[in-house]
């Protein structure tokens, strides 16, 4: 199956990233390498792009699209939380900037048989990276009520958890949940009627929160933004788009952390911790679609986009 992922906020990143030619950038989330096209694009024969995916299939099609730029071009097999590692592997001691593109792909979410996707029926999956045991088989099917409620609430920020929780808990206990299609129809029996009438698919958050779970996704991101932060060379610019309110709550905070690492109480008159900022803000709201994208690319909607920079 091709990649049909359209970027977002392409022209955003590409100008908050400020490419210098011959400099050093990482997009640790590759996916169908839309971003990273863009970056390598802006860069001449002595600049470095490194793309970083979890997810085979995605570096295989980025791959083919990368084929032929200027740039040296690494393509890593990995998580991008382990940024420094990577840049280890590769003799790199610094980049001139990187872009996260948070959650799961466009190509994860059309290629059915992955299990992202509450509109196909296919196996129980949602592994970002394949080689990984856990999938959301293991999820739905022994976490216990407890754990799933917590889980579905939490993740998916879903008012119905415990309900699905107890439709998921009672259902198997017949027989193991195999398909999405399945689950999909355990939460609409779950959620009252009333209730599916409004918003999105009634399956979206439970979906949602299943995902994060099986692949780790938050409590990547916080360590990420300090990893990146800390290979950052002088003026180099960290960009990270997420797509729903935990993500971008996360990178806020991170941000915050970073921004003012000071840990001396409130009530103290002057600083003694001796903990000074490294970087300094660029955006202060986040950086959203503007009108056009909105209506070229549905995806972009929800796309909320931070920048932190490196002190010179």
């Amino acid at each position: 199956m091709d990649f049909k992922h359209v970027p977002v906020l392409y022209e955003e990143c590409m100008q908050n990233l400020r490419i210098v030619p011959d400099g050093i950038y990482v997009d640790g989330t590759l996916g169908g390498g839309g971003h990273a096209f863009g970056i390598g694009s802006n860069l001449n024969e002595n600049g470095v792009l490194v793309g970083i995916d979890r997810d085979t299939d995605a570096l295989e099609a980025a791959g083919e699209r990368l084929r032929g730029l200027k740039c040296r071009t690494e393509l890593v097999h990995n998580t991008y939380a382990n940024i420094k590692d990577v840049l280890a592997e590769l003799g790199i001691s610094g980049i001139n900037g990187a872009l996260l593109d948070i959650g799961v792909s466009s190509f994860q979410l059309d290629n059915k048989e992955r299990g992202f996707s509450y509109m196909h029926d296919a196996p129980l999956d949602m592994r970002m990276n394949r080689d990984d045991g856990f999938s959301a088989y293991d999820v739905v099917n022994r976490y216990d009520r407890k754990q799933l409620q917590e889980i579905i609430k939490k993740y998916g920020e879903e008012r119905w958890a415990s309900r699905i929780s107890d439709f998921i808990v009672r259902k198997r206990q017949d027989n193991p949940i195999e398909t999405t299609g399945q689950l999909v129809d355990i939460i609409k029996a779950a959620i009252p009627a009333s209730a599916r009438r409004e918003g999105p698919h009634p399956a979206k958050r439970t979906f949602q929160a299943i995902r994060i779970e099986v692949n780790g996704e938050l409590e990547q991101i916080g360590q990420a933004v300090d990893e990146f932060c800390d290979v950052l060379l002088p003026g180099g610019r960290l960009c990270i788009i997420t797509f729903h309110s935990l993500e971008d709550r996360i990178v806020k905070e991170a941000f915050h952390r970073r921004l003012d690492p000071c840990t001396c109480p409130k009530e103290f008159p002057v600083c003694v911790c001796g903990k000074v900022s490294d970087v300094v803000k660029v955006t202060g709201k986040p950086i959203v679609a503007g009108k056009e994208e909105l209506e070229n690319n549905p995806r972009s909607r929800s796309a909320k986009l931070r920048v932190i920079e490196k002190k010179r």
